[in-house]
Formats: C-alpha cells, sequence, structure tokens
C-alpha cells in the first residue's frame, strides 16, 4: 500500500505545481499584464471571450474559453466580472479542464486627464474561489489585488502603468508586489501596437519573481468588434512564455470614437493575476 501511494503523491504535487502556476496568471487588462485607470463609460457595455495560456515550471495552464463583462455603472465607475473554463497540463501528468476561479472588480477613475495632468485610478479586484484547487484549477482560497494605475496620452500616443500588492492567504500562496508600464500607439484608424514590461514578485512559496516583456496590440475588425493578442517572455526570475488571444466588443448609448485611448481598440485590456491560476 505505501509504495503503490507514491504516484498518487506525485500526481498531487503536479497538479498543486500547475495549481500554483494557473494562479499566477491572471492577465490584468486584455491583452495586457499592466492595467489601466480609464474605466468604461457611462451606461456603456464592453464584453470579451478569450484564452490565455503560460508555459512554465514544468507545466502549461490557462484560460479558455474565458468571458469577461464590464459595464460603467457611474461616472468613472466601471463594474467588472470575469467568469473562465480552467486547464492545466503538467508536463507529466493528465490535463484537467473545468471551471476557473470567478474574477470580480471595480475601477474607479479619481483623477481625470487634463492638459499636462494625467488620469489616475483604482482596481481592486476579487478572486473567488469557484474552481477545483486539487485538480490544478482555482486558487484554493479567497485572494485580492490592489492596485492603482496611472496614465497620459497626446497624439497617437499613450502610456500607463503602476504597482500594486497581491493578498492571497491560500495553501502554498504567498503575498506578493507586481508593477508594470506600458507604451502604445495608434496606426491609422484599425490598429494599436504596444508594449511592456511587467515585473511579478513570487506568488507561491518557494518559487522566484519574474519580469516580463511582451507585444501586442489591438485590431479593430468591423465596427465595435476587435481582435486583441499579446504575446512574451520572460526576461528575468522564474521562466514563462506567456500569451493572450481574445475577440472585444463594445456598445452602449454612443460609440467609441475610432482611435479613442481607452483599454481596448478602440481598446481595452486584462491578464496577470493569481487567478488564472493570470490578462487586463
Amino acid at each position: 500500500m505505501r509504495s503503490g501511494s507514491r504516484p498518487g503523491r506525485h500526481r498531487l504535487l503536479l497538479c498543486a505545481l500547475a495549481l500554483l502556476l494557473a494562479c499566477g496568471r491572471a492577465f490584468a487588462g486584455p491583452p495586457f499584464q499592466t492595467d489601466d485607470p480609464e474605466p468604461v463609460d457611462l451606461h456603456h457595455y464592453e464584453f470579451y471571450t478569450f484564452s490565455t495560456f503560460d508555459r512554465g515550471g514544468g507545466a502549461t495552464t490557462g484560460q479558455g474559453p474565458a468571458f469577461e463583462f464590464n459595464v460603467g455603472a457611474a461616472p468613472n465607475l466601471q463594474l467588472h466580472v470575469v467568469v473562465p473554463v480552467a486547464w492545466s497540463r503538467p508536463d507529466a501528468g493528465p490535463t484537467e479542464l473545468g471551471a476557473g476561479d470567478i474574477e470580480l472588480g471595480v475601477k474607479y477613475r479619481f483623477v481625470e486627464e487634463k492638459g499636462g495632468r494625467p488620469q489616475v485610478g483604482m482596481f481592486p479586484m476579487l478572486e473567488v474561489p469557484s474552481g477545483d484547487a486539487g485538480r490544478g484549477l482555482g486558487n484554493g482560497g479567497v485572494w485580492a489585488r490592489l492596485p492603482l494605475w496611472i496614465q497620459k496620452s497626446w497624439g497617437p500616443w499613450t502610456t500607463y502603468g503602476g504597482a500594486g500588492y497581491t493578498i492571497n492567504r491560500a495553501a502554498g500562496m504567498q503575498d506578493s508586489g507586481f508593477a508594470g508600464w506600458l507604451a502604445q500607439r495608434q496606426l491609422g484608424k484599425r490598429l494599436i501596437l504596444g508594449g511592456e514590461i511587467y515585473y511579478q514578485g513570487a506568488q507561491q512559496v518557494g518559487a522566484r519573481q519574474s519580469t516580463f516583456l511582451d507585444g501586442g496590440g489591438y485590431l479593430t475588425l468591423h465596427g465595435n468588434l476587435s481582435l486583441l493578442f499579446m504575446g512574451g517572455h520572460s526576461v528575468a526570475g522564474d521562466r514563462h512564455t506567456v500569451g493572450y488571444l481574445g475577440l472585444y466588443y463594445t456598445w452602449g448609448k454612443d460609440r467609441p470614437q475610432p482611435g479613442s485611448p481607452a483599454p481596448a481598440p478602440p481598446f481595452t485590456q486584462r491578464w496577470f493575476t493569481p487567478g488564472d491560476r493570470p490578462p487586463r
């Protein structure tokens, strides 16, 4: 009995490893890991369907299909929810697929951009442990993400970034800090391209931090429908390759103007949080 139980324990450890890695990647602002302070306009709505992946640490993990919905509930106030299907594929072990953790958030902009003054906002998020942690599909406990973001635009250029802290007391996890900065440029009426540097502190006990260089953008397909894409790799710390691919649709009383610097193409965001176990 004792010798026969070892493979079971090994499979459990692999599943836990995949879980921890997946929890490390719940992208903040689609498709990038860095998010911005700009909320959805009042009485406007955003819908995403997307997939993410994170390859590293002996496993590939991700979400897909996942569904994100944002609503402009009040001036400068956005409500946010993500409902994902999660999956994990350890190098040595079976692939797991099922419901992931649900993400809830509120974005509030308390300083609006004007003249040389940037806009500033916060975007606290809460991850509800609806995924099965034993199968590597969830965090195993509630965690919170508390960031502060700043943004400035001029002409076809927009730059934004910030930093924050994650509180995660689930088994095997630990509190950590994160920070990122991004610059992007509008290229014509349909395309926005950007790049970011993103730092994520160690989120699991015994792990190291990671620093990423990512590139991606937004391509308007038709009207208010856009394609979002991102790919990147860590350049320091734990080795990871990450990606995001999704479709974005927005609607409301007034259509956003082409080339608007708001988050989504015209544009929006999301990825990286201990909830994919991240994309913001």
